[in-house]
């Protein structure tokens, strides 16, 4: 739900307020005459082109959004926070598992389809699973699992 809510907010900026700034500086850059040579001109159209873009996507994106509910704690799944033990490198860490367009590596969302978020999905707290990575296998232990 949080990821289909900033999704919307990011629509609603995008549509109410980028968009309108951006066709006004294309307005005003029309105004100052010849515009094979206007760099403002030129720039404010890319802008827009970049702000459509990303407004089709999170239409397209917000259309099909499944909202996951969150449900029980026994086995990892996508709204779980999950705390793992490398076995490799002795080292705790925490991550949230989330869908492809939430993931946020600085906050700890990983996408349930990296190699980590495949490898827990699915697995319970005391297990041990196998992180087929592309720099090679390691082994990770399940700590904890709670709501995300």
């Amino acid at each position: 739900e949080e990821g289909y809510k900033e999704a919307k907010e990011r629509l609603d900026y995008l549509r109410n307020v980028a968009n309108p700034e951006v066709i006004e500086r294309i307005k005003i850059a029309k105004e100052q005459g010849d515009l094979s040579e206007n760099a403002e001109y030129h720039a404010a159209r890319e802008e827009q082109g970049k702000i459509n873009g990303e407004i089709e996507e999170l239409t397209y994106t917000l259309k099909y959004a499944v909202i996951i509910k969150k449900g029980s704690t026994d086995k990892v799944s996508i709204g779980c926070k999950v705390k793992i033990l490398d076995l490799d490198m002795n080292e705790e860490a925490e991550y949230y598992i989330v869908g492809t367009t939430e993931t946020d590596l600085k906050v700890g969302k990983i996408s349930n389809e990296s190699a980590l978020g495949e490898a827990l999905l699915g697995a319970k707290k005391g297990e041990t699973v196998t992180v087929k990575a592309p720099n090679g296998s390691y082994e990770v232990k399940i700590l904890d699992i709670s709501q995300g």
